[in-house]
């Protein structure tokens, strides 16, 4: 159950009018990098949270924190359009507004669609995609997901603190930097709280000894043409991996496997007569 409170988290002020930057912090609402994709990836991280009811609390808590980050920017957005000079707004009422706000440099939809409100989409324009929410039901995987998303989202927020003079905005913004901050090292610490490193392979509950444990910590260079002594080589290529488990070290490339042959078609499958001959298997090979 979700409660609303009428004031922001954080305060909203915009001096000096920009609907282009208005344009711009769409990016931060509903691109990849943005509040939606993190606000419903820690919910419904939440939601599916199966184990120690501390994660799903947390995750509720942060996603719901999102949800308000979400009101902060949509709330610049709105005034950074309602606040435009009257000359813009002027042009907007004109005979031919959309060919104003496109070579006016800000998002016509702005006007045309949300009677200057944000939207749930990217700076482009184009709309949130659901298929960004990272919920796996294993917790490890997922607080590397969230790290990388919040990683972004401070990227992005950093970017457009640097693409404004507006003091209103800049404070909006570091607020924003600040908490991205806090939730990288949050979602770092359940890492640690897990194990930190040995808390790999993710999933670490599946046996180790089932895998092709020859490969498991070599560095297999792909290169056909370079030496061996050319491939790029670092901490990944020697000495002990990161999970404590194994030894890292520098392959070759090798073709482990066979040259694939499949059966022919399937007669109702209608390819071509001339397709429909069966090939001599190819027994798989390891050197």
């Amino acid at each position: 159950m979700f409660y609303h409170d009428r004031r922001l988290q954080y305060t909203v002020r915009v001096e000096k009018p920009d609907p282009v930057f208005a344009k711009m912090l769409q990016q931060a609402i509903g691109g990849i990098e943005g509040e939606i994709r993190v606000c419903l990836q820690y919910l419904f991280q939440a939601w599916g949270n199966r184990g120690p009811v501390k994660y799903r609390d947390m995750l509720l808590e942060t996603g719901t924190e999102e949800i308000g980050h979400i009101e902060m920017l949509a709330t610049a957005v709105a005034l950074n359009l309602e606040g435009a000079p009257s000359r813009l707004q002027e042009e907007m009422a004109a005979q031919n507004p959309l060919v104003n706000a496109v070579l006016g440099g800000m998002d016509p939809r702005h006007y045309l669609s949300s009677g200057l409100a944000a939207m749930a989409a990217d700076a482009n324009g184009v709309p949130f995609n659901g298929s960004w929410v990272v919920a796996s039901g294993n917790l490890a995987a997922d607080m590397y997901a969230n790290v990388m998303a919040e990683s972004t989202g401070r990227l992005l927020a950093t970017r457009l603190y640097n693409m404004t003079d507006d003091p209103g905005m800049r404070d909006m913004l570091a607020f924003l930097i600040a908490r991205d901050t806090m939730h990288q090292n949050q979602w770092l610490a359940v890492l640690e709280e897990l194990g930190g490193p040995a808390a790999h392979p993710i999933p670490n509950s599946f046996p180790q000894e089932q895998e092709v444990n020859e490969v498991a910590y070599s560095f297999i260079s792909t290169h056909r043409d370079q030496n061996l002594e050319d491939a790029p080589q670092g901490r990944w290529t020697q000495g002990p991996s990161i999970d404590g488990k194994g030894q890292f070290e520098l392959r070759p490339h090798q073709a482990y496997g066979q040259e694939p042959r499949l059966g022919p078609p399937r007669p109702d499958a209608f390819a071509q007569t001339e397709q429909m001959q069966p090939q001599a298997a190819v027994p798989p090979t390891r050197e």
